[in-house]
């Protein structure tokens, strides 16, 4: 196995810090160069750890040798610091978003980052460790659902696709808990993506996204009470760089190796449903 450089939740705050001050370095400076423009040297890429990370690994163990290319891996836990890493430089791209999230982190961070390719779904699923199905959800219950905006967006969607709520006419891809013009009862709980699985103990129910149920052992195409759809679905998660990189020549590898038959192969057989490769997405 190869050795994969973690970023864990208990050193994001010092990890934070560094990449504030780093902000204003340029590509001279030593945080801020990754070998950019050296086809030889490594392309380091932030990643979630499931499954993206394990997408990853598999292309570094299997196909990126053959390729030309060498591959580091750098996992973070949270949906924030991959991003800023990639804007100062201290990473050449990252591996977890999809467009929705990138669109409204760019607009609120000021950062300059921009998909080059689309390789996988994780659908967002309702959970719960006591009710059976959503319909045993009723007034007076608990729902907890992630408190970043796209993603809260997406679970009210998903809750009101299967009549669990009743949204505002007009609610887009930012609705908010005040865009719900019916709860039926239901009281929501807003929190961290990363921390939803651990809520479930606490709530009677949660909208957890497909990489951290993955994590908690949950299984999205079985455990969940209710799932998004993969056809036509706006998620697919994407290999993305700072702009002005896309060119580069090892990006350009990674891209095509992670679109590769033999990675959606391995997602469909490591995952059976609960990601999806993003050509059988519709993406």
């Amino acid at each position: 196995m190869h050795t994969i450089a973690k970023t864990t939740a208990a050193a994001a705050a010092a990890a934070a810090l560094t990449l504030g001050l780093a902000g204003c370095g340029t590509d001279s400076d030593p945080a801020a160069s990754t070998g950019k423009g050296d086809a030889d040297a490594p392309l380091t890429v932030a990643a979630s750890p499931v499954p993206h990370a394990d997408i990853l690994a598999f292309v570094k163990e299997n196909l990126a040798e053959d390729a030309g290319l060498k591959l580091e891996i750098k996992e973070f836990t949270d949906y924030v610091l991959p991003n800023t890493a990639t804007e100062n430089g201290e990473v050449d791209a990252n591996y977890f978003q999809h467009k929705p999230y990138l669109d409204d982190f760019n607009a609120k961070q000021g950062t300059h980052i921009v998909p080059v390719v689309d390789v996988h779904l994780e659908p967002l699923g309702l959970y719960s460790s006591t009710l059976k199905k959503a319909s045993d959800l009723g007034a007076g219950d608990t729902v907890a659902v992630p408190n970043d905006t796209t993603n809260e967006g997406r679970a009210l969607r998903l809750l009101d696709e299967h009549g669990l709520i009743e949204l505002k006419e007009g609610a887009g891809n930012d609705a908010t808990l005040a865009d719900i013009a019916d709860a039926k009862g239901l009281k929501f709980k807003e929190l961290e993506a990363a921390a939803l699985p651990r809520s479930l103990e606490d709530v009677d129910a949660a909208v957890v996204n497909g990489n951290y149920a993955i994590e908690a052992d949950l299984e999205p195409s079985k455990d969940a009470l209710a799932l998004e759809k993969a056809e036509g679905n706006p998620y697919a998660n994407f290999l993305a760089v700072k702009e002005g990189n896309e060119d580069d020549p090892r990006v350009e590898k990674l891209a095509k190796l992670l679109t590769s038959d033999e990675v959606k192969k391995f997602i469909e057989e490591k995952y059976r449903g609960s990601v999806v490769s993003a050509a059988g997405a519709g993406s």
